[in-house]
């Protein structure tokens, strides 16, 4: 446990008297890049909130560096900062409100070049920028402002809820480029949640796959959604927009969400699902290749050795077919 800096046990969270979030355990070592996957609507900004002890969990414990802890609780008020998606800057200058968090704990000292370099951090220069009005920034200027706020603070464990939806290309990029400058230069814990599974596959150590407030696996999976029909030989399939079909077991009801952990590309015949490759990136948790796949209107992710890359001549554009079992197929229920 010393080497963790979170230890969630037994977490439930409900809104009103819907259950959004029921995680048995979840254990975060201090310095890991954790990123967050799932669907809209699956807990991911929950969790966050949660882990940045802005609420409170409705059941279950979470212990920061060793010790329960609460929503401002001493021991996580100044070691732990979140960025919503949306994150909201006070009405005042870039100045005041990247400094506002150091002034709230009366660290004054060189107050001036530390904001300054806090906006250098995430490309923004001091001198053009910090007496500008909060409404006079772009949606990309307005996050990196907001990132800022929270680097200035040198936090133990920095959250990020969706860091890079909808801002251009040089902020997206400047925002993945500080986050893991923090993690490299203090050793900050980071927690992502982003659909930009690119990034996090090429930077988190750990991915966590969340579906219904549940985990429901470390990001390798393929989660595919109904309606589900009989296929007239015992199984059911989906009909893909090509007119290509995927086959599953008997589901639990027709619009159940399948669990497909161990898709491998392979030559487009038999049930093999017939696609073309759109994505090649790297997967530092295996050494492999992270490759995206487009059948029908379903993407596949497959991790895949470098050698059989390589040997396959595979790139983007490239036909493949993906090939799963569907006897191994689970379903994530309700």
């Amino acid at each position: 446990m010393g080497n963790l800096i979170y230890d969630i046990a037994g977490l439930r969270h409900f809104y009103r008297e819907r259950l959004v979030l029921d995680i048995d355990r979840m254990e975060i070592p201090r310095g890991a890049i954790v990123g967050i996957v799932g669907p809209n609507g699956s807990g991911k900004s929950t969790l966050l909130k949660l882990a940045g002890f802005v609420e409170t969990p409705s059941a279950g414990t979470i212990r920061f560096d060793g010790r329960p802890a609460e929503p401002y609780a001493q021991q996580v008020r100044r070691r732990v900062c979140l960025m919503p998606q949306e994150p909201f800057l006070l009405k005042r200058t870039v100045f005041n409100n990247v400094a506002f968090g150091l002034r709230v704990r009366s660290d004054l000292v060189r107050l001036e070049p530390r904001v300054h370099e806090a906006l250098a951090w995430v490309g923004l220069s001091g001198r053009d920028f910090a007496d500008r009005p909060w409404y006079a920034l772009s949606g990309g200027e307005t996050q990196r402002v907001a990132l800022a706020a929270r680097l200035i603070l040198r936090p133990d464990a920095l959250l990020l809820d969706e860091p890079t939806a909808n801002v251009d290309a040089v902020s997206t990029q400047l925002i993945k480029e500080a986050a893991l400058r923090a993690r490299e230069e203090w050793g900050t814990t980071l927690l992502i949640a982003s659909h930009d599974q690119q990034w996090l596959r090429e930077s988190a150590q750990t991915l966590l796959s969340l579906f219904n407030g549940r985990l429901v696996g470390r990001g390798e999976e393929n989660i595919l959604f109904g309606p589900w029909e009989p296929s007239g030989d015992g199984r059911w399939c989906k009909r893909l927009a090509d007119g290509q079909k995927l086959y599953v077991p008997r589901p639990p009801h027709s619009l159940a969400a399948a669990l497909i952990a161990d898709a491998v590309l392979a030559d487009c015949s038999g049930d093999a699902a017939s696609g073309v490759v759109t994505r090649l990136g790297l997967d530092p948790g295996t050494g492999g290749v992270m490759v995206s796949v487009g059948v029908g209107r379903q993407t596949f992710t497959v991790v895949v050795n470098r050698r059989e890359i390589i040997s396959r001549g595979i790139t983007p554009g490239s036909q493949v077919g993906v090939e799963y079992d569907p006897a191994k197929v689970s379903w994530i229920t309700e």
